[in-house]
Parts: C-alpha cells; sequence; structure tokens
C-alpha cells in the first residue's frame, strides 16, 4: 500500500501554476500538463507513443507515490501505447480536492472524470497498489472505459495483513499521522528514503546512486508540501474504509465484475501486499493471468520493469488482436 519515487530523470523547469516549493522531475521524452476539472485539479504525465494513432494507456500509482512510478515501465511501451500517468489528487504535483475526499471512491472518480473530460477511454489501465484498488473499481463501475487492466501488487482486502504493512495501516487512525510527523521531525530525507526502498523494493541494491539522489530530492519536495500528511493519513483511511466494505461495493465483488483482460503481477519479497493474495486475486479475476516475481517486492514496474513490461505486451497484443478481428 506504498510506493516511492526512483525515476531515472532530469530536472525540468516545469512547474503547475500553484508553484510547490521545489519543480517536480520530467524524464526525457514526457511531458507535464494541469488538468483542470470542477472542484478537482490533476496534473497528468504524458509519454507520447511513438507514432499516431496508438491506443491510449493509463497508470495509476499508489499511496505515497506518483505518476514519476511509471517513468520506467512507460517508454518501454511507447511502441504499443500512447501513456499517461496521473498524479491522484494531494499526491505527486497534484493538489488536494476540494472535498477532501481522498477514499478510493473518490481516486476512482477522479480518475474517471479524467478520462471522461480527455475523452481518451478505452484505454489500457495500469494501477499499483492503492492504484490497483482504484483500477479495480473504475473497471468495474466503467467497463466502457477500460480495454485491459495490469494490476501491480493491488491494494486488495486481506483478513490478515503481513506485520511489515501495519506502520501504513496505522497512518489511518485519526491523529496517529500528525503525530509520526512530529516524532519524525529530526529524521532526513536520506533516512526516510533508506526506509521506504527497504518496505517497497524486494532487492534495495537494484536503486542506482542518481535514482537514490532523485528519490531524496522528491522525498525533500513532499514533506515541504503542506497537505503532505494530511494527504497521507486520508489515503491510508480511504484504503481501511474499502477494505471493510462489503455487498456489491467491496473490491472482491468488484472484482469478480471486471470483464476487461486482467493481467495480475505480485512480487515473492512484497512487504506490503502479501504474495499469498495472488491466488486469490486470480481467481475473482476471471480469465485473468498471473505473473509471479518470486525476487521483486511491491513495486515491480520500478524493480524489473522490463519483465512487467514483456508481460503487459502479450496482454495487450492479445486483446488488439482480438479486436482487430485477427
Amino acid at each position: 500500500m506504498s510506493s516511492t519515487e526512483l525515476p531515472e530523470t532530469r530536472t525540468a523547469d516545469t512547474a503547475p501554476a500553484s508553484s510547490p516549493p521545489r519543480a517536480v522531475r520530467v524524464a526525457d521524452g514526457e511531458e507535464l500538463r494541469s488538468v483542470a476539472l470542477p472542484g478537482l485539479t490533476l496534473t497528468v504525465r504524458s509519454r507520447p507513443g511513438v507514432r499516431a494513432g496508438l491506443p491510449p494507456a493509463l497508470y495509476v500509482h499508489g499511496l505515497g507515490g506518483s505518476s514519476q512510478n511509471w517513468s520506467a515501465l512507460m517508454p518501454l511501451l511507447a511502441d504499443l501505447v500512447d501513456g499517461e500517468a496521473v498524479d491522484l489528487p494531494g499526491f505527486g504535483d497534484s493538489p488536494p480536492p476540494d472535498d477532501g475526499n481522498y477514499s478510493v471512491t473518490g481516486h476512482a472518480r477522479a480518475v474517471i472524470r479524467l478520462l471522461d473530460a480527455s475523452g481518451r477511454g478505452p484505454v489500457h489501465l495500469f494501477g499499483n497498489s492503492m492504484g490497483g484498488a482504484v483500477a479495480t473499481r473504475v473497471a468495474a463501475v466503467r467497463p466502457d472505459l477500460v480495454r485491459t487492466l495490469t494490476l501491480v501488487s493491488p491494494a486488495l482486502p486481506e483478513l490478515r495483513a503481513q506485520r511489515t504493512a501495519w506502520p501504513t495501516v496505522m497512518l489511518a487512525v485519526p491523529g496517529v499521522a500528525g503525530l509520526f510527523a512530529r516524532l519524525s521531525r529530526d529524521w532526513t530525507a536520506e533516512q526516510r528514503v533508506r526506509g521506504v526502498l527497504s518496505l517497497c523494493y524486494g532487492d534495495p541494491g537494484k536503486v542506482t546512486e542518481e535514482g537514490f539522489r532523485h528519490a531524496v530530492e522528491e522525498m525533500e519536495r513532499r514533506l515541504e508540501l503542506p497537505y503532505f500528511w494530511d494527504a497521507m493519513a486520508r489515503s491510508s483511511r480511504g484504503i481501511v474504509d474499502a477494505y471493510t466494505l462489503g455487498g456489491q461495493h467491496g473490491l472482491w465483488r468488484q472484482a469478480e465484475r471486471v470483464l476487461a483482460p486482467t493481467l495480475l503481477i505480485y512480487g515473492g519479497r512484497d512487504r506490503l501486499v502479501s504474495y499469498r493474495m495472488a491466488r486469490r486475486a486470480a481467481a475473482a479475476f476471471r480469465g485473468s493471468r498471473l505473473l509471479s516475481l518470486p525476487d521483486a517486492g511491491h513495486v515491480a514496474m520500478m524493480e524489473s520493469p522490463e519483465t512487467v513490461a514483456a508481460a503487459a505486451r502479450e496482454l495487450i497484443a492479445d486483446h488488439d488482436a482480438r479486436h482487430d478481428g485477427s
């Protein structure tokens, strides 16, 4: 239920109109734009396809992450899709939503509104962690917007969360985020990033020195945002609330309603979403395919982007072949 920032990127001069304390990073070949909707402003990171007419894709990050989480994967699929990655409300470069709704449903509504406003749907939809739960809800309630669904360690309800996931769950308790912010005020950005890496990567040693430096810079930028801890706490609470929903609004019930061809990716060293959930997910999503990565952690699209890209390419190619009638 958490993710981090480790794109191999360069500093860009692009900054949103709200002028955050520091500029975000933009990889070569990427573009940032701001999409204003009633009560909501979203930053979208685009990786245009290598030629015109490619089908659209949308990438949705997890808790604590941003569109940068997809910067390693997007160029590997640029010959197949026209890619965009969204910063969910309150994360990355997107400001908080006016209504303060950080629930899974609220985030899903933001994604739906973005797709409806842009007219890009149906898209090949990707989601990681919390973004996987959001993408599942979108695919269930608006099947017309989704061509295929690729979920990397989706945050779907578990009866017994791993102990390593408890700190994330505890952020949902009122007052805990503020208390943690005060207790950790003397922690350096480097210390925080190393903690996130140990939690999210199967092998933190895969992160390059440049990638680590960029992650520290992004952490410093995030900590300067006045709404950082509030967005984390409210989104954590939203995940916990989604875990407790039953009936037709429950995430597992909605997974069963997904019609889009689905690829599920689970890491054997994931400390946040249990590897044991892979079997249940494969049974819930009809006709799904499963990729198990024994050495990967929670953010396989960052840790093993080539392997994730190869599996996604097969899913998309099979869908497009059927859609073209070939």
